[in-house]
């Protein structure tokens, strides 16, 4: 089936985003000795899907992903998530963000222990409610408004302008005047369009790199012993701690729990039935110490 003007249009606006969105992303990746994983073709995985899966066994299509450790015939370990939509429309905004939140807040549910920076670049309009909401779930949003995309298409001779009453005519136009631009004209267009919002772009990378580049301040570690008690009331819990003495010696550790505190104020809080568990844990984590 043929691809109408309109969702020609709407798939070239989304690829300037991306355009502009990528090598900004692979020169972070570069400077902090990480790998960028995205659409395409890499020898450890099937497809060209960028697919991780969760902790249910649930695979999710992802945009990019920042890899400590990875490499194009090993994935790594996932530091950040961060996704990007392009919407026109009010009514489409707020499914968008519940779709994004669907594919990455498990994930971030399954490498918890990492505690991975989770972004959002979106273009068009989204709703203040949309955007809270990604924000109230930890997620750092760059937001590239409609009225910006439209002004900075306008520059490069592209009335981006739409609504739903836009003819397909007038579409094709639209996809015309971009087709015959070069491809250092393009690229120029993807450059205007984060530009237009340096500051935002800016706050947004020193966001992620402070995610990345966290400071260790303390690891508490917790060895459990002795057996659990479950009250079924206040005063028994009461009564329970009023008797209760210290654990005699050489009992088994029931196991371990490990807080980890970051200057950046992220707390990892892990818990091990196995003192190798946790070693290993760890030691996974040094990488990123």
């Amino acid at each position: 089936m043929a691809t109408s003007p309109a969702h020609r249009f709407g798939q070239i606006i989304g690829d300037v985003v991306e355009r502009a969105i990528v090598p900004l992303l692979g020169d972070f990746a570069r400077k902090h000795r990480l790998y960028l994983d995205m659409h395409g073709a890499r020898p450890c995985r099937k497809g060209l899907k960028c697919r991780w899966v969760d902790h249910n066994g649930n695979a999710h299509d992802l945009d990019y992903v920042l890899e400590r450790g990875g490499t194009p015939d090993k994935q790594g370990a996932p530091v950040a998530f961060i996704e990007t939509a392009w919407r026109r429309y009010t009514k489409h905004s707020r499914n968008k963000a519940q779709e994004i939140q669907g594919a990455i807040i498990p994930l971030v549910e399954t490498y918890r222990h990492s505690k991975p920076f989770v972004g959002a670049i979106l273009a068009g309009v989204f709703t203040q409610g949309a955007l809270a909401q990604l924000s109230s779930l930890g997620f750092t949003v760059l937001y590239l408004p409609y009225e910006s995309v439209v002004e900075v298409f306008g520059r490069f001779g592209i009335d981006a302008a739409f609504g739903e009453d836009t003819s397909d005519r007038e579409f094709q136009r639209k996809v015309a005047v971009y087709e015959a631009l070069t491809s250092e004209r393009r690229k120029g267009l993807a450059r205007a369009l984060l530009k237009k919002h340096s500051a935002d772009v800016d706050a947004f990378i020193r966001s992620l790199e402070t995610s990345i580049a966290r400071r260790l301040e303390s690891i508490l570690l917790l060895p459990l012993y002795g057996r659990a008690y479950e009250a079924t009331s206040i005063a028994e819990a009461v009564d329970f701690l009023q008797r209760h003495v210290s654990a005699p010696e050489r009992l088994p550790v029931l196991r371990y729990e490990i807080q980890i505190r970051y200057g950046n104020g992220d707390r990892i809080e892990a818990t091990f039935q196995d003192r190798e568990t946790a070693i290993q844990y760890l030691r996974g984590l040094a990488t990123g110490i």
